[in-house]
């Protein structure tokens, strides 16, 4: 049985696509950008500010979907300039200071609305 994760507190979904589904006790976050959910709009700064708002987001939806940072057992980063990859590595790094996840990390040509970062996440209990 699978459950549509939605919540007012991430952005909303900007194509086909749910924020969020848990199947048999697994929570498959969509990649999550920059946006902020009060405005709609990007948030302003650089790689670090984009960072910590995506990672926001994605903690928004963990909440809402009954799971914390500790449940995430796999990220995807997909960063538009991996000379940014030491800066995004300090942000991300904050919201997983024990036991970190499994990671990959690629560099991409584009992102959504110009997004400097896309993280999808996978969390299970």
């Amino acid at each position: 049985m699978k459950r549509i994760i939605s919540t007012p507190d991430a952005p909303k979904a900007i194509a086909t696509y749910s924020q969020a589904v848990e199947a048999n006790g697994i929570l498959y976050i969509s990649g999550q950008i920059a946006i902020d959910p009060a405005t709609g709009k990007l948030v302003e700064g650089g790689i670090e500010e984009q960072t910590r708002q995506v990672m926001k987001n994605i903690g928004a939806i963990l909440n809402a979907a009954g799971y914390t940072y500790k449940d995430v057992v796999k990220t995807s980063c997909l960063i538009s300039d991996m000379a940014s990859y030491q800066k995004v590595n300090s942000i991300y790094g904050t919201f997983f200071p024990e036991n970190p996840p499994s990671r990959a990390a690629y560099a991409v040509a584009g992102l959504p609305l110009g997004s400097l970062i896309e993280i999808e996440t996978i969390a299970c209990h």
